[in-house]
C-alpha cells in the first residue's frame, strides 16, 4: 500500500497535461490490483476545497464519487500524534506531517507526492513524480 497526497489526485482528476502523466502509472498499478492506494481525510477535504470554493458542488460530488474507490484513512489519534512529532523534528506544515504520519500509520511502503517538502523526512520512503535537479 502507499499513501497518495492531494496534487497527484488533482492532478489526475483534472488530467492536467504536464503532471497526470508523471502519476498516471501508478493510478494503473492500483486499478491492476498490483498495489493499494489510500489516502488521508486530509487529501479529501483538499481536493473538494477548489469545486466548492467556486460553487461547483456537482464537481466536489463527482471527485468524491472518484475517490471512494481509494482506501480513506482517517485523522485518528495516534495520526495526530505521529503527526505533531514529525512537525517537531523537521519542520513541516501540519497538513504535510499528517499525510506523512497517515503513511506511518497505516503501514504504507510510500508516501507518493509532488512536494518536495517530504525530503527532510527520515525513515519514511517518499515518492516524487518530480524530475530530479
Amino acid at each position: 500500500m502507499v499513501v497518495v497526497d492531494t496534487a497527484p489526485f488533482i492532478y489526475l482528476l483534472e488530467d492536467h497535461p504536464d503532471f497526470a502523466p508523471k502519476f498516471q502509472g501508478l493510478f494503473e498499478a492500483q486499478a491492476r490490483g498490483h498495489l493499494r492506494i489510500a489516502l488521508s481525510t486530509i487529501t479529501l477535504a483538499e481536493i473538494l476545497v477548489g469545486p466548492l470554493r467556486h460553487g461547483q458542488d456537482t464537481l466536489a460530488r463527482r471527485y468524491e464519487r472518484a475517490l471512494a474507490g481509494f482506501e480513506v484513512v482517517p485523522v485518528s489519534a495516534e495520526v495526530a500524534a505521529t503527526a505533531a512529532r514529525l512537525r517537531a523534528t523537521s519542520g513541516l506544515r501540519l497538513p504535510d506531517a499528517l499525510q506523512a504520519a497517515t503513511a506511518i500509520e497505516c503501514g504504507a511502503v510510500a508516501l507518493v507526492t509532488h512536494d518536495r517538502d517530504f525530503s527532510r523526512l527520515q525513515g519514511l520512503r517518499v515518492l516524487t513524480g518530480m524530475p530530479t535537479t
